[in-house]
């Protein structure tokens, strides 16, 4: 069975909840988007989850979502496809979702607030985006990418054991 992931945002507004296959927070992604709207250590945690068991209690209407620019090699801007979800009321990140897959939705893992199953390591990810300011805390086995991983959330958590039934 699942996790049922719950999470909220810091003043009560917003909660929800989701089932999750792969609830380890593993994954930490230095992109400036993640980083500055929910990574105050210089890093975001996303996790992966089942979009249509999202649950969602919104006591004032308080979700808005932001969809990023993104600025690409050569100084144009595209509008990112992502919705980042977020409580207006207090700012808290909550969940990301891309319509390119559907059937996903990404919690914030500083949004959770059951307790998460502890990584045996970490894929670092977008670490051509990292300020110099933050300092990588390398563990024995994590992988490092300038940009994305070689394995989807999924696959990383069936290789890990850690893919829960």
């Amino acid at each position: 069975m699942p996790l049922k992931l719950e999470g909220s945002c810091r003043c009560g507004a917003v909660s929800f909840a989701c089932n999750s296959h792969t609830p380890v927070p593993y994954q930490r992604c230095y992109c400036s988007i993640c980083r500055k709207t929910a990574g105050g250590g210089g890093y975001a945690i996303n996790l992966g989850a089942d979009a249509r068991t999202l649950e969602v209690h919104d006591t004032g209407k308080a979700i808005g979502v932001f969809r990023a620019e993104i600025r690409q090699e050569d100084g144009s801007c595209e509008l990112s496809t992502a919705e980042r979800s977020f409580c207006s009321a207090c700012g808290a990140a909550l969940w990301l979702f891309s319509p390119e897959w559907p059937d996903l939705i990404h919690p914030f893992a500083s949004a959770v607030d059951i307790p998460l199953p502890s990584p045996r390591s970490s894929v670092h990810l977008m670490l051509r985006f990292k300020p110099e300011w933050v300092t990588l805390q390398i563990g024995e086995g994590d992988q490092l990418f300038d940009l994305y991983p070689d394995q989807s959330i999924q696959d990383w958590h069936r290789d890990h054991e850690a893919w829960v039934e």
